[in-house]
């Protein structure tokens, strides 16, 4: 298996991708097409896919905050049962983000993550594909070690028409020993840099930036 990045939307592999991301994930969670030129050219948005003889068969995009000194995964898609996709790009990704991290001058301090919860979300079959079952997801995420940020979360819709997606939770993933609590101020710098590129909000989403500016930690539970 070949872990491949790809940085231009004339890439015939970004086409196999696009196609993979529309059979796994619900409508506003896929970027529209031409929308995803400027990410896949923005060097700090790493978009890679496992190739398997020839075709792609799963997917990440993540990115790494040097100011912050975390990192964010946007997304894992896992197209096939039975090939060691997950384990695959998981670490190819960790091992990318340390050395990015390691060029900055650091160790990484942790990553962020978006789950749905499959007690609030029991709809969507991403695809038919079962390692991406929301209850195998999380069972997942768990055991790499990733903690639930413990406040009712919201995004705005990839869609960019202002609607909230519900039915989530941000994670985050220490890398320097066990932690309860994650500071607020990396979470809302976090958030409000990640989600720059989506000018319209739900008012949901401001307020539940401001719940949390009123805070000072936030707690990380187990799944």
């Amino acid at each position: 298996m070949e872990y491949s990045r790809i940085t231009n939307i004339k890439d015939p592999l970004f086409k196999q991708m696009h196609q993979l991301m529309q059979e796994v994930f619900p409508p506003e969670e896929v970027l529209e097409f031409d929308l995803w030129k400027e990410p896949l050219e923005d060097p700090g948005i790493r978009v890679f896919v496992a190739v398997h003889e020839g075709k792609v068969v799963g997917a990440t995009e993540y990115r790494y905050y040097e100011d912050f000194n975390v990192a964010m995964t946007d997304f894992t898609i896992i197209g096939h049962a039975g090939l060691g996709i997950g384990p695959f790009l998981a670490n190819n990704r960790l091992e990318d983000l340390r050395e990015l991290a390691a060029a900055n001058g650091k160790q990484l301090t942790g990553m962020f993550a978006e789950i749905y919860d499959p007690y609030r979300v029991e709809h969507y079959e991403f695809g038919g594909v079962k390692p991406m079952d929301p209850y195998v997801r999380r069972e997942v995420l768990s055991h790499l070690g990733y903690k639930r940020l413990d406040f009712p979360y919201v995004h705005p819709s990839w869609n960019n028409d202002g609607e909230a997606v519900t039915g989530l939770d941000l994670c985050f993933l220490p890398m320097n020993g066990e932690i309860n609590e994650l500071e607020i101020d990396i979470i809302v710098k976090f958030l409000k840099r990640y989600y720059t590129v989506l000018p319209n909000k739900p008012e949901s989403w401001y307020a539940m930036i401001e719940d949390l500016e009123a805070k000072e930690k936030v707690g990380l539970l187990y799944f």
